[in-house]
């Protein structure tokens, strides 16, 4: 399964935009903690643990959420990832609104949407997100809403994300599933086809191509997609799951 963007990007753990000058030994300090917490998250904690007792705030926050999320321990990431939020707030920090749209992603990971719509909501309302980060915030914000059932919220902010995350197959195989799910046959055909062309080798996508064929009554096309998928991931969730769509196919047991 595709997986959405955590947006942990290098960028990040630069000084923000606008500032020049010597480097800020801060800055460097974190740049060095959020180094370490993608490679060895182990010791990161310990550094980003002295660290908050020296005075680190939030950057020493946004070091150990970086390195929970390492170890994909998701809920104790979002915490950090809100604690570093918060701080980045008191401090008229630019990238604060990046703070939030990790909580919201590792909420969502941790399986918790309400709080990862809340985290999501306040990422977006801050008005600073721009391009592709504003649209994997969106398309962040639209799989909380699905997993709480409100789909015509969804379908709003995966529009957004088709927009600014235009390059991410997810936000088009997510826009094809609702889709599909909201009866726009359309829609996500339209939709499933620009999944394909960004990620035809990912077999969540030719599961997908499958649901949407066969809604459409198109046997044959529905097959193949779902035989691509089974030989891409045949041990994954989507390849299980086109096996067994594929079973209806099967000649009946004499």
């Amino acid at each position: 399964m595709i997986l959405p963007l955590l947006l942990l990007a290098a960028a990040q753990t630069a000084q923000p935009a606008g500032q020049a000058g010597p480097p800020d030994p801060v800055e460097q300090r974190f740049e060095r903690c959020v180094g370490l917490a993608a490679t060895d998250p182990a010791k990161a904690e310990g550094e980003a643990g002295q660290w908050q007792r020296d005075g680190g705030g939030f950057l020493a926050h946004q070091c150990l959420g970086i390195s929970y999320a390492t170890e994909l321990r998701w809920g104790a990431a979002a915490a950090e990832f809100e604690a570093a939020a918060r701080g980045g707030e008191i401090a008229h920090d630019k990238r604060t609104a990046n703070y939030w749209a990790q909580a919201g992603n590792a909420w969502l990971a941790s399986g918790d949407p309400m709080k990862a719509r809340a985290a999501l909501n306040a990422a977006l309302a801050l008005g600073t997100l721009q391009g592709l980060q504003r649209g994997e915030a969106n398309l962040d914000r639209a799989r909380a809403f699905v997993a709480s059932g409100d789909l015509a919220d969804a379908r709003a902010d995966l529009d957004r994300a088709c927009v600014d995350a235009a390059e991410d197959p997810l936000a088009w195989l997510l826009s094809a599933t609702l889709a599909r799910r909201m009866g726009e046959l359309p829609r996500a055909k339209k939709d499933i086809a620009e999944a394909l062309h960004r990620a035809g080798d990912d077999a969540s996508v030719q599961l997908e191509a499958g649901n949407i064929a066969a809604l459409a009554g198109d046997e044959a096309g529905a097959k193949l997609a779902w035989q691509r998928a089974v030989s891409i991931k045949p041990d994954g969730v989507a390849g299980r799951a086109a096996r067994n769509a594929l079973k209806q196919f099967d000649p009946p047991a004499k």
